[in-house]
Order: structure tokens, then sequence, then C-alpha cells
């Protein structure tokens, strides 16, 4: 039996959805361009006619790629009849346009031009890399990656930081009697982690200066250093909270990573190729 309550509900539920929509897209581009193999598929069916004008349902997952991830927080329902609301209001406003003459003037014509290289660039680039890339290939840079990413040994380490040698002596002093570190660090330190009473989180040798570092590492853990440390930042007070060591990431976590890293490497190459066997004049601003 039809329920028409819990219907009214269901699309109710649908409309206020869509109205929130809007602001999950950036720089939707909602031009059909069919796909003739596509659309004679039994899989790709015919979603909407507008003045006989077809749209298929390969048009609506077109456009749903192009959605910021917090669409998908929405019903399917719910995206489906924006995207379609969108497709169809954009094909009659582009038609009126049409009828109006506006596709033949210089400067739509000029940029449907460079939006057309633009598409082609990038399916020319795909395709050409798509024939090389493999994921043999991004197994072989793993390697390299490994050999290069030997493992790393880390420390998480708290500080205090004051401005004269006098008053870190007083801050050791303190320590040594017992006060707590992160107290101490709360209510002395001029540094920006005295909110989290000190703590600087794990880090590597490489990413302290020199001496912060070189006294941190020296240091065994749970203790602080004995004598302050002078940086170009003031004068530390450094207690060792924790050491590790960083091991190499696996394959599937730095996958995607090595896979943009090699394909701007073969983009480089592919336009270096093509500026070798071309002609290529530049000119200044003014045309000289």
């Amino acid at each position: 039996m039809f329920n028409f309550d819990r219907t009214l509900i269901k699309v109710c539920s649908i409309v206020q959805e869509i109205k929130f929509l809007g602001p999950l897209i950036v720089g939707l581009s909602l031009t059909v361009l069919h796909d003739t193999r596509a659309t004679e598929l039994k899989s790709d069916p015919v979603v909407a006619l507008v003045n006989n004008f077809k749209f298929y349902k390969s048009d609506i997952e077109r456009a749903r790629k192009q959605l910021l991830p917090e669409a998908q927080e929405y019903s399917k329902a719910a995206v489906y009849q924006y995207l379609l609301k969108n497709l169809i209001d954009t094909h009659l406003v582009v038609a009126a346009a049409r009828k109006e003459g506006l596709g033949k003037r210089s400067k739509i014509v000029k940029q449907v031009r460079r939006n057309e290289d633009r598409i082609i660039h990038q399916a020319y680039l795909d395709e050409r890399i798509a024939g090389i890339l493999s994921d043999k290939q991004l197994k072989e840079r793993y390697q390299t990656y490994l050999k290069s990413s030997l493992a790393t040994e880390e420390i998480r380490a708290s500080h205090i930081l004051v401005q004269t040698r006098e008053q870190a002596i007083e801050v050791i002093r303190q320590l040594n009697k017992g006060a707590d570190f992160a107290n101490l660090a709360k209510n002395i330190s001029t540094g920006p982690s005295r909110k989290q009473g000190g703590d600087l989180g794990y880090f590597t040798r490489e990413r302290m200066v020199p001496s912060f570092s070189k006294a941190a590492f020296a240091t065994s853990l749970g203790e602080f250093t004995p004598e302050p440390i002078k940086t170009q930042f003031g004068w530390h007070i450094i207690k060792v909270e924790d050491k590790r060591i960083l091991k190499p990431k696996s394959f599937d976590q730095v996958k995607m990573q090595l896979r943009k890293k090699m394909i701007k490497d073969l983009v480089g190459s592919i336009v270096s190729g093509l500026r070798k066997s071309a002609k290529v004049e530049t000119f200044g601003p003014d045309g000289k």
C-alpha cells in the first residue's frame, strides 16, 4: 500500500538537503560532452529530455566527481536531484545564449578555445603518462625511497624558554628541588609551547637548531638538561619525554606521494622533449 506520508517526508528531506548542497561545489563544470559510444549502452540510460536534448546517467556521474568530499554526507537522491537540476538549468541558459549568437563572438570563441586547449593538454598528458607509469615502476621507486630513508631516531621533548642565563639557572634550581616541569613551563616560559607545558612533540635532529638538538639528543629519557642551552631565541631547559626509532613508511603509505612525484617528473620530461623539437621565440611585454 502506498504510504503518502512517508513519501512526502522523504521528498521534503531531499529538498532540504538540496538547499545546502550549493556551497559544496567549487568550479563545477556542467557542460555536457556526450560519448556517443557510452550513450548507446543500456547501462547509461537517458535521465532527462530538454527540448529533445538527452541527458544521460553518465552526465550525472561526471558532474558528481566534481563535488567536494563533504557532499558525500548528503543522500544520493539529494545529490542526484541537485545535479540534474543544475545540468538542465545550465543547458537552458547555454541554449538561449547560442540562439542569441553569443557563441560566435570573438571574445567567447577565444575563451572556448583556451578551455578546449586545457582539456586537450590534460588528456594528452594523461594518456602519455598512463602508457609509461606502472605499479612496477612505483615499487622500484619505493625501493629507492627505502635506501634513502634509513631508520631515524626521534625524541619527544619539552622545554622552558627564558631570556637570561640567570633565569635559566633559577629554573634548574627549582626543578632540582622537585618543581613540576610542565607547570613551570606554563608559568615562566616565553615560548609559544608554554600553553602545552612546553611540549614540542616528536622531532628529528634536523628539525631543531644544532645547539638545541645536540643537547636534547644527549639527554637521557625522563631527564632535563643540567645546564642552560643557548640559542638565538634565548636560554632553554630541555626535558626528554620519549625516544623512538622512526621507521620508513610502508609502500601503501607513500604510494600516492611517490605517484605524484613520478607524474611531475614525467610531465617535465614530456614537455622538455616537446620543447627540444620545437622552435620557440619569446619576447618582452612590449612584444619586442
